[in-house]
């Protein structure tokens, strides 16, 4: 699920904070925006545009950030959309509701630990990848040359 590289060269302190910092930016943004599933993808986007000319390693983990976070933004707004609907819109609660909200409750979950193990290690200066979101981060994230 995780793979640990290393990139050619050591990352300088600063750049393994400010990479190890795009993630935990989706941490913060958990408390700030728990109810509201757009307040983290927001606050990583920000963080993502403030370092898109920093190095390759900071770019690269704010990508791969940035993209994690919008698939828990899908995920996260149905979930409370369906959650409202039901709650102020009179939509019967359905066994897919109950499956759906564990499936979301899981992904969350699993998604959290991930990303505070990835700001530790990235923080260290270790290259993490995830897996499905780094080949889409290979993509968007070029190396200057």
């Amino acid at each position: 699920m995780i793979r640990e590289l290393e990139f050619i060269y050591l990352p300088s302190e600063h750049e393994a904070e400010k990479a190890s910092n795009s993630y935990l930016m989706s941490l913060v943004a958990i408390v700030a925006g728990l109810p509201m599933p757009l307040i983290n993808v927001l606050a990583t986007f920000f963080f993502y545009l403030a370092n898109r000319k920093g190095t390759y390693f900071v770019r690269w983990h704010c990508t791969q950030a940035l993209l994690t976070q919008m698939s828990l933004v899908f995920i996260n707004g149905l979930a409370f959309y369906w959650a409202i609907s039901i709650i102020f819109f009179g939509l019967p609660m359905s066994p897919f509701f109950v499956v759906y909200l564990l499936f979301a409750i899981g992904f969350n979950v699993l998604e959290f630990i991930i990303t505070i193990y990835s700001a530790i290690q990235t923080r260290k200066g270790i290259h993490v990848e995830w897996w499905f979101y780094s080949s889409l981060t290979h993509t968007i994230c070029k190396e200057r040359v």
